[in-house]
């Protein structure tokens, strides 16, 4: 394999890691952090705002989690006095983790693959 790197140069790969579905993206770094932020704070809106978005950013985002999923990774609740709150489901919590584990063996191939750059 011919090399394409300049002896004085370093390079390392760098992308996203996106799982899709027919009808479009479905998780990322991006809406793992929604989820995470959604279970510590137990609120859309509160999530929404710690991220900086706006509350109908995160509820669309929500909405087209729960529409792809086979079951809905967050639960919301009406009422009280300060509007509804949210919970992540079991579902979102498996979500979570295995995004996570394919992050991490992403991560791992994304070095392993930079590695070989500089090792050709």
């Amino acid at each position: 394999m011919k090399t394409l790197l300049l002896p004085t140069k370093t390079y390392r790969l760098n992308g996203r890691l996106w799982l899709e579905t027919e009808d479009g993206r479905f998780l990322g770094i991006g809406r793992l952090e929604l989820l995470e932020r959604i279970a510590e704070l137990g609120s859309i809106s509160k999530a929404a705002q710690a991220m900086g978005m706006s509350y109908k950013r995160a509820w669309d985002l929500v909405s087209s989690l729960n529409a792809q999923a086979s079951t809905p990774l967050v639960a919301t609740q009406t009422g009280g006095s300060k509007g509804g709150g949210a919970a992540v489901t079991e579902a979102g919590r498996e979500a979570i983790a295995a995004f996570k584990a394919m992050q991490d063996r992403f991560q791992e191939f994304m070095a392993a693959e930079t590695k070989r750059l500089h090792d050709s």
